[in-house]
Formats: C-alpha cells, structure tokens, sequence
C-alpha cells in the first residue's frame, strides 16, 4: 500500500491524514505477465501507469512499462499528410464523408487508418455545421499533426495537448440518447461496512511521533477496497477510463499524494485551515462548463463557447455511524482549492494529458447531447449505419475497473483530521445544451464558409 510521510515528529495538533481512494485509467501491462496489453500495442490507448486485472482491481504498472508503450505506439505511428501536419484554426471533418471511409474500412476488411483514429488531430470542437443540401454535418475545431511523448500519450506536436480520439466520438455519439437520463459520472467510494471500521479508529485514540504512519496505514487498511462506478457509457470503455483517470489524478493532487505538475497549485493539504471542527471530508469533482452555446435562426450552425473544466467541491462529514453527510456548502480552504484547479486547468491539461482527454470527452459527449436533442441527423438527411449501428465497427474494450484499494497520505500542518472518501467527474451534457442554447446572427457566416466538398472527408 502506498503512504507518505512528513519526516518530522507529530502531534495530536498538528496530524492531517487523508486516507482515500486511488484509481485510474488504463491497462498498460498485464497483472498475468507485466507485458504491454495487446489490446493497447495494437490500439495506443493508455492514459498511464496503472494495470487493471480481469477482476478489475487497479494496481501500479512496472516503471519501465510506459517507456515502452511509448517506443511501441511510435514504431507503430503512420505518416501524417503533410497538410494535416501543420495547425490549422478550422480543421474540418464531413461526418457523411467520414462514414463513407468507415465503411469502405468494414467491407474490405481494412484496418482503419490513423488519420481517423486521431479525427485527423483535432484537439478542440468549436463548430457544428448542419448541411441538408448536402445531407452532412461538419465538425469544425483547431488542429495539428500528432506525436507520441514520453509516456506513451498521442499529443499535438506544437500544443502538447492530447488529441480527440475517433473511439471517444463514437461511445460520445451512440450513448448521447441515453445520457438523456442521469448524465455521464463517474464516481470512486468507500463501502459503508469499510467507513464504519475507519471511523471506529478516527473516534480513537491519535497516534503521535513515530507511530503517525503507522497510523495512517492502519486507516487506508480499515477503509479495505473502495468501489468505482461508471455510468452513461460502457465501463470496458477508454471514455471510462478517461473519467476514472482524470478522478485519480485531481485526488492525488489535492491530497498531496504527488506534487502538481505546474507552478502555483498548492495541494488541498497545504491550504487546510484549522479552524473548523469535526471530521471533515471534503469532495472534490469535475464537470464541463460553457459560456454559451450560439445558433443561427435555422438551428444549422451552433458555436461552443468558453468550452472549459471546472473544479467543484462540497464538504461532507463522516458520522460516527460511518455515513456521509453531505452539508450543501464547501470550505474557504476547498473552494480557494477548486478555483486554483479550475484556472490552472489549461495549463494541467498539458502537463498531465488526462486532464486534456477529459476535456476532449467532455466536449464529445456535448456535441452527441446537442446532435440528439436537436435532432441534427433528421435535419441534415444524414444517415450513418456504420458509425451508430454496425456490429462490425466496435469500439475498443478492456478490463472495468471495479475497486482499487485506499492509499494513505501524512502532513505535518495545523488542524484535524481529514479524509476524502468522494468525488468524481459528472458530465450533464443534455442539461449543458438545454440550459446554453441562444440565438445569435454571427454564426450562420461561418458555417457559410464551411461547406463540404465530394470525396474529402477532412480539410483546413
């Protein structure tokens, strides 16, 4: 189990002790053999560091295993067109068109090209496009030519940001109906039975001076495994993965597990104030927000703007029955910690990738709400078979990740203890569009300049 300590001597004052939930992403070697998974030598889709067993328990990969995925997606990598190699403002993608490649991928056999599995380098959706002479719609967002970096993520080459991924789309586009109900989350938690025997040690005596670690430990250990759930998109998924990831990483971060890759995010540990009582359990999650999302007078062009990540919190209370409380309210010291996350965001979303595929998704599931609400398909004439109903065209599937057992974390700073047993990511794509939607007279010049062309399914 992993742990940190303060070197320093403690004392019942001065001990903070988070004991959370450890989760992530992806399968990037075997629990069987340490190997690369051949699901992922084959489809380069880990987001980092961590295996998943068939049993879906999460564990630490090797440490050389993410070099070598690295060096085994770059062998694998084809060459990019040099036009979609270079960063284009308006990078456009024909869905009808895009179908058409699909298909012609399914009848023949072919392996589908890396062009499509990276949407020819968009990193960002600003634009939505319906053409019903054409019967198409276009996507249109900024773009580059991609790369594998030293841990094995597909990124831009100039911006470093991860690039939308074609698999992500596709789960975004057939679960956006069912979305409808509930939104997309996902969501790490303690069991009740394990609350309660963490909460019988919390009510007893602190532990001081050296044995503070070892009581730490011995808390992560009463706490036992925590369960993780996904809903709104399959859990075998990697949009899944990406939900569960970018839950780990915020948590590590907040708890002081691990330093924050950029400068000026303090973790939530470090900005505890001392002055409130009781157990407290601060909760952490992540959700998409949006300036507004703008139409034309004939609902053919919408506009995503201010596309952004937002850190939100709550303070819980752990009960001596071991339940959560929820208060309704959050901290001075979580929601100073939420805002930095939320401004730092950008910058994370480069330093650490998942935070970018989390975004990346997030936008994909709001354009798959917008598509159905507004029915965008029936108005374009646009049938896709391949892409919403062929069995052929199968997203990628691993292990689900189910549990991950409670990791513990001691600081030396004023205050009492605390434990973060919640969180998550909550993505509520239908309510984002249904509350966003305006009219606007600036759009409809845009989507004029974005008209499709035959036998092209990408073009600056």
């Amino acid at each position: 189990m992993f742990h940190r300590a303060n070197a320093a001597n403690f004392s019942r004052s001065d001990l903070v002790l988070s004991a959370f939930l450890s989760a992530i992403v992806l399968m990037v070697c075997s629990s069987a053999n340490g190997q690369i998974d051949d699901d992922d030598q084959r489809y380069g889709r880990a987001v980092g560091g961590i295996s998943i067993d068939a049993d879906g328990l999460l564990s630490g990969a090797r440490p050389d295993a993410l070099g070598t995925l690295s060096r085994l997606r770059s062998q694998a990598m084809q060459n990019i067109p040099d036009a979609m190699n270079a960063t284009a403002d308006m990078r456009k993608i024909s869905l009808r068109q895009l179908e058409a490649a699909l298909e012609d991928c399914v009848n023949n056999n072919k392996p589908i090209p890396d062009e499509i599995k990276y949407l020819a380098g968009l990193q960002r959706i600003r634009y939505v496009f319906v053409y019903p002479e054409q019967k198409d719609i276009v996507l249109v967002g900024v773009g580059e030519g991609w790369k594998v970096d030293a841990k094995g993520n597909v990124v831009g080459i100039e911006s470093g940001r991860p690039v939308m991924l074609f698999d992500d789309l596709l789960v975004a586009l057939r679960t956006a109906r069912g979305a409808a109900q509930g939104g997309i989350t996902c969501s790490i938690d303690p069991t009740p039975q394990g609350l309660q025997r963490m909460s019988r040690i919390t009510t007893g005596p602190v532990q001081s001076g050296n044995h503070a670690e070892a009581f730490a430990v011995a808390r992560a250990k009463a706490l036992g495994m925590q369960r993780i759930s996904v809903h709104g998109v399959p859990a075998t998924s990697h949009f899944a993965r990406v939900l569960v990831a970018a839950d780990y990483r915020m948590k590590r971060l907040a708890m002081n597990l691990e330093p924050s890759p950029v400068r000026g995010l303090p973790s939530y540990l470090q900005m505890h104030s001392p002055r409130a009582r009781g157990l407290k359990t601060p909760r952490f999650w992540l959700e998409p927000s949006y300036e507004a999302i703008l139409h034309d007078a004939d609902s053919l062009a919408f506009e995503l703007c201010g596309s952004s990540v937002k850190a939100m919190t709550e303070e819980d209370f752990l009960t001596t029955t071991g339940n959560i409380k929820h208060s309704g309210k959050s901290s001075l010291a979580a929601q100073r910690w939420a805002d930095i996350m939320t401004k730092k965001y950008p910058e994370l979303a480069v330093a650490d990738p998942i935070f970018g595929e989390l975004h990346n998704c997030m936008d994909l599931a709001v354009i798959g709400a917008l598509m159905v609400r507004e029915n965008l398909l029936e108005k374009a004439g646009l049938s896709l078979p391949t892409m919403m109903d062929s069995a052929e065209l199968k997203t990628d599937e691993f292990n689900a990740p189910k549990q991950v057992e409670s990791q513990a974390s001691v600081l030396r700073v004023k205050g009492r203890w605390i434990t973060t047993a919640s969180g998550g990511v909550a993505i509520n794509s239908w309510g984002i569009v249904e509350k966003l939607l305006r009219g606007s007279d600036k759009v409809a010049a845009v989507r004029a300049e974005s008209v499709p062309t035959e036998n092209v399914w990408w073009w600056n």
